[in-house]
């Protein structure tokens, strides 16, 4: 990467699948090297013909990309969120164009939720919550304990868990956008 192009980049995702339901949110921060340049944008999406949310983070062409054949895994097999992430974690591994894209996506329904990334990896998390991006380890902390020790519902927890990850995260702002599926 060089200094003259500092990649475009987007950050924290955090989702939560818990009474039935999945909540996806993302900050709305999106960075070009060390620069904020946008602090509303759009990182969870209906897909599926809104029978599934998908988050990204990291280089947001790269990301937009992988959505679009992510939509078309689906349409190959539609409801079957496993499948399309599989086939997608595939193409990208193997793809030689696909290959080069640094992104990572979660992608869920009310019953699966997956962590997909370019090394082919396709990780169901053990408790329903997962996060990515820079403020992801401070999202997915935030919202194990929510999860633990509240009551909250999905939505709630993955607002708190965006906003504890922003005060913490340089690269993580308040902009919170949030998604769910009953």
């Amino acid at each position: 990467m060089s200094e003259l192009s500092p990649r475009v980049r987007a950050t924290t995702v955090v989702a939560v699948l818990r009474d039935g339901k999945i909540a996806m949110a993302a900050d709305g921060q999106v960075t070009v090297g060390e620069m904020v340049m946008k602090q509303g944008a759009e990182k969870v999406r209906r897909i599926a013909k809104g029978k599934a949310l998908a988050g990204f983070a990291g280089g947001v062409a790269d990301a937009l990309t992988l959505l679009e054949r992510l939509e078309t895994k689906f349409e190959a097999s539609p409801g079957n969120v496993r499948r399309a992430a599989v086939a997608l974690a595939r193409d990208w591994r193997t793809d030689r164009m696909l290959r080069r894209l640094e992104a990572m996506l979660l992608v869920g329904d009310p019953e699966t939720l997956l962590v997909v990334s370019g090394n082919g990896d396709v990780i169901e998390p053990d408790d329903g919550i997962a996060a990515i991006g820079s403020g992801g380890s401070y999202a997915l902390a935030a919202a194990r304990a929510l999860a633990n020790h509240t009551q909250l519902c999905a939505e709630e927890i993955t607002t708190e868990a965006l906003r504890i990850a922003a005060a913490i995260c340089i690269y993580t702002n308040d902009s919170i956008k949030v998604e769910n599926l009953p």
